[in-house]
């Protein structure tokens, strides 16, 4: 059982470190927001961290 709790933990302080290297902070303020919207159920502030995340990973091609 400790092990299924685990691996949903590690998933997510993966995506965290890949996000913190890829995107800087301002990914983890996405994530952030996107997740605390979701959990809460403000579609506002989970649309406000879509859009950041969206932004941030089109930055080049703008």
């Amino acid at each position: 059982m400790p092990v299924l709790a685990l691996v949903p933990a590690l998933v997510v302080v993966t995506v965290e470190q890949l996000l913190q290297w890829e995107y800087g902070a301002a990914g983890i303020v996405g994530l952030l927001l996107l997740t605390t919207g979701i959990r809460f159920n403000r579609p506002g502030v989970s649309s406000a961290g879509a859009v950041l995340l969206a932004l941030l990973v089109t930055r080049p091609a703008l």
